[in-house]
C-alpha cells in the first residue's frame, strides 16, 4: 500500500512541481528585490534618511516572523485548502510588491511594505515547503527540495543583477518592482491553471 500511494505521487520534472519551483522562483525574486534594493530606492526616489531606511527595511522581516507562523497553522488546520492559501497569500503579495512604488505617500508605503512582510515570501514558504513535500515521491523528495532550493536561491543572483541593469538604463528602480510583482502573479496563475488540471484529472481517474 505505501508503494502504491508513493506511485500516485508527482514525479520529480511533473508540471506541478515544475509551477512550484518556477513559483518558488517568481515568490524569492520579489523578496530578493525588497532585501538588497529597497534602501536605495527608499534614499534615492522616496527622500528617507538613514534611521527611516533601516526601520523599513527590517519592518519586512519583523512582521514575517508572526505571519509565517500564522499561516502555517492555517494551512496545517485546513489541508484541504492549502492551494487556496497559497494562491490567495500570492496574489496579495504580488498587489503589496506593486503598490509599493505606486503609493502616493509615506504612510501608504510602509502599509504595503508592512501587508508584503506578512502576507509575502516568510508566510507562503513553510507551505510551499509542505506542498512540495505531500505532491513529490518519496524516492526523489532530496531531489525535490533541492531544485525547490534551487530555483529559489537562483532569484537572489537574477534579482540584484536584474535590478542593478534596469536602474542603470532607466535611472529608477520602480520598474523592476512592478516586474517583481508581474512575475509573481504569472507564477501563481501557472500554479493555479496546473492544480486545477490535476484536480480533475484526478476526479475523472475516479469517477472511471
Amino acid at each position: 500500500q505505501t508503494v502504491t500511494e508513493d506511485e500516485k505521487r508527482a514525479p520529480l520534472f511533473s508540471g506541478l512541481l515544475c509551477s512550484v519551483y518556477f513559483l518558488y522562483f517568481c515568490t524569492c525574486y520579489g523578496y530578493y528585490l525588497i532585501v538588497t534594493w529597497l534602501p536605495s530606492y527608499l534614499q534615492t526616489e522616496r527622500g528617507f534618511d538613514g534611521g527611516a531606511i533601516g526601520l523599513a527595511s527590517a519592518l519586512v522581516a519583523v512582521v514575517g516572523v508572526p505571519g509565517a507562523l500564522f499561516f502555517s497553522h492555517l494551512s496545517d488546520k485546513f489541508r484541504n485548502s492549502k492551494v487556496k492559501v497559497i494562491l490567495g497569500l500570492e496574489i496579495v503579495a504580488a498587489a503589496m510588491l506593486a503598490f509599493t512604488v505606486l503609493s502616493p505617500n509615506t504612510t501608504m508605503l510602509m502599509v504595503s511594505l508592512t501587508l508584503y512582510g506578512l502576507l509575502g515570501k516568510m508566510a507562503v514558504d513553510p507551505i510551499l515547503i509542505s506542498f512540495v513535500s505531500e505532491q513529490a515521491s518519496a524516492k526523489s523528495l532530496g531531489r525535490a527540495f533541492s531544485l525547490f532550493n534551487f530555483f529559489g536561491m537562483s532569484s537572489a543572483v537574477v534579482a540584484p543583477t536584474l535590478t542593478g541593469f534596469i536602474s542603470d538604463v532607466t535611472g529608477s528602480k520602480e520598474i523592476s518592482f512592478v516586474i517583481s510583482a508581474c512575475l509573481v502573479v504569472t507564477g501563481t496563475l501557472i500554479f493555479a491553471v496546473v492544480t486545477l488540471y490535476k484536480k480533475k484529472a484526478t476526479q475523472r481517474i475516479a469517477s472511471a
